[in-house]
């Protein structure tokens, strides 16, 4: 890939950052309005949950989780890397265009991380819900293991390589919140400003992936693309320990949470796996990442490589 075409051409005037409001929740939302999609918290749906007197605040943690993981993820894993590039401090010489737009990235993430953080003050100002339950992000010890597992010389490629992977799973939560009626209007609100810039940053890290890999060695190639699959598991899979947190926060007997974890997180199921990683999957196999059969067969063992004639996700970005 020579040429680099450009998604942030009307970035000035459709990047949230530059042409959105905060959004702000500033009064009790009405009656029967939700703050997060029911679906995406299992453990509130379980017998031994329902009644308790806590149980109805699950949703609200949930979305601290969701808010505090965007703003983990933004700060501490796509911010570094696209100050790396935008400041040419890769080893990699890029097209100054890769520069400049890396620049935008920088500013939107930042923004992504702001305006999670304050939104979720203006949801325990108006509920009296602390934000008590917060965990890292489970992905963040995984990839670290991953990391550890390289020779030094290779963990900065594998960071570069988690940012690419982070940026173009399709997430569902980015997909349906915004069309999620049941919802807190501004919380559908802060969600898809979010999307927005994400379909952008999107088509980046999918160029980028393609310039990178042709300019990095064949081991290099092998030795990274055969992590990628874990990093896509890593960050996909359940965050038990986050959904443990929740459950102490509501006061779950402790002898109910094992349980309650094991009858709501059973085994990751690999068709579902499959789908949220299709962009991810699309973008390595464009790079030519299957043409090294030892990729492809992680790829492949992961349940990652048969799932690439849908777009299952149903996501349209605009640029």
């Amino acid at each position: 890939m020579d040429i680099y075409e450009s998604s942030f051409r009307h970035w000035d005037v459709r990047a949230s950052v530059r042409s959105k409001p905060r959004r702000e929740l500033t009064g009790e939302p009405s009656q029967g309005r939700l703050f997060f999609p029911p679906e995406q918290v299992p453990v509130a749906a379980h017998a031994l949950v329902k009644d308790l007197p806590g149980g109805g605040e699950l949703p609200v943690h949930a979305l601290y989780q969701y808010l505090h993981l965007t703003t983990v993820l933004e700060q501490t894993t796509v911010v570094p890397v696209a100050s790396q590039i935008a400041s040419d401090r890769l080893n990699i010489e890029l097209p100054a265009a890769f520069r400049a737009d890396a620049f935008k990235i920088c500013t939107d993430e930042a923004w992504h991380a702001q305006f999670s953080y304050d939104f979720m003050s203006d949801v325990a100002a108006v509920t009296g819900i602390e934000p008590r339950a917060l965990v890292t992000p489970g992905y963040t010890r995984k990839v670290s293991r991953a990391r550890e597992m390289l020779d030094p010389s290779l963990r900065p490629l594998l960071d570069i390589f988690f940012a690419v992977v982070t940026e173009t799973l399709i997430s569902r939560l980015l997909s349906d919140i915004p069309k999620d009626r049941r919802l807190v209007p501004e919380v559908c609100e802060i969600v898809a400003d979010h999307a927005e810039d994400e379909g952008r940053h999107h088509a980046y890290f999918r160029s980028l992936v393609q310039y990178l890999w042709t300019r990095i060695s064949a081991t290099e190639r092998r030795l990274i693309g055969v992590q990628v699959p874990v990093l896509v598991r890593a960050f996909l899979e359940p965050d038990v320990e986050a959904a443990v947190r929740m459950l102490q926060a509501i006061d779950t007997p402790a002898g109910d949470i094992n349980s309650i974890i094991s009858d709501c997180y059973p085994a990751l199921d690999e068709h579902g796996f499959g789908r949220a990683a299709v962009g991810t999957v699309r973008a390595f196999r464009d790079a030519g990442a299957f043409e090294d059969p030892q990729v492809a067969e992680a790829f492949a063992r992961a349940g990652l490589y048969a799932n690439l004639g849908e777009d299952r996700a149903g996501v349209r970005y605009e640029y």
